[in-house]
């Protein structure tokens, strides 16, 4: 683990293996990729980041912040570890990331995939960040922290999983980065907006959405692979917003598969 440019970064697996570099979705939190790992890592050299002003990397974050300069960041990233190109995959928020790379810097990346993602805000995930925005400011950090794994997973899931999500929002509050840099988090990706642009995207990617996400709908990926020339969409029936997470052995063999080209 290392400090890049003010970004916390790890890398996991083969060395010299081809390279996947992960980024997280609101959160910003490269720990999110935990289920993962070890699947993805065992052919491939795994980068994880926390993007900067969240979780381990530098909290300071001047300016207009938005999702072109997240990217930026990305490609900061990679020139400081020597990394010239590589396969990207994005978790909602980090998938607009890709999107953003994809159209401002596309020899940086061999393939993009974005889990549950947009190419314009779509209504219903904006009264869901409403939500979320009125219990942070009118609640406070643990009852936005509480409320979160209800955007995020499925109903059995959560209760399956009761003991180690409390265990995550005491570790989540412990690191809460502040109701103001959420608050320019979400206000970064309601105005991400690349409708309009889909047909310049010619990096080969893949869609990846949940029929039960309660958070996005999977028609906006289905909108990201009908505009993208060449682009593949892969439809899961559950496994709710976090479905890397919560389905992550049948997603794993599902992108590996893919990454294989099979």
């Amino acid at each position: 683990m290392a400090l890049a440019g003010g970004i916390h970064w790890e890398e996991h697996g083969r060395p010299d293996g081809p390279a996947i570099l992960l980024s997280s979705g609101l959160g910003g939190s490269g720990r999110y990729w935990q289920p993962n790992l070890a699947a993805l890592g065992a052919g491939h050299r795994v980068i994880t980041y926390d993007h900067r002003g969240t979780g381990r990397s530098d909290r300071h974050v001047p300016g207009d912040l938005t999702v072109d300069a997240m990217a930026a960041d990305v490609v900061a990233l990679m020139d400081a570890i020597g990394l010239q190109s590589c396969t990207f995959i994005g978790h909602a928020l980090g998938g607009h990331i890709g999107l953003a790379l994809a159209l401002a810097a596309p020899e940086r990346l061999d393939r993009l995939v974005v889990i549950n993602g947009w190419a314009k805000l779509d209504p219903h995930t904006a009264r869901c960040f409403d939500t979320r925005l009125a219990l942070l400011s009118d609640s406070g950090p643990r009852a936005y922290l509480h409320a979160q794994p209800l955007f995020l997973y499925p109903p059995q899931w959560i209760s399956d999983h009761h003991d180690r999500l409390q265990d995550e929002e005491e570790d989540m509050l412990a690191h809460f980065p502040g109701a103001e840099m959420i608050q320019r988090r979400v206000a970064a990706v309601r105005r991400f907006n690349i409708a309009g642009r889909l047909d310049e995207i010619r990096v080969p990617t893949l869609l990846v959405a949940s029929d039960d996400d309660m958070l996005v709908p999977p028609s906006a990926s289905e909108k990201l692979a009908a505009g993208i020339p060449g682009a593949q969409f892969a439809r899961m029936a559950a496994g709710a917003h976090a479905c890397n997470v919560t389905r992550a052995e049948h997603f794993n063999l599902w992108l590996l598969d893919w990454l294989d080209g099979e």
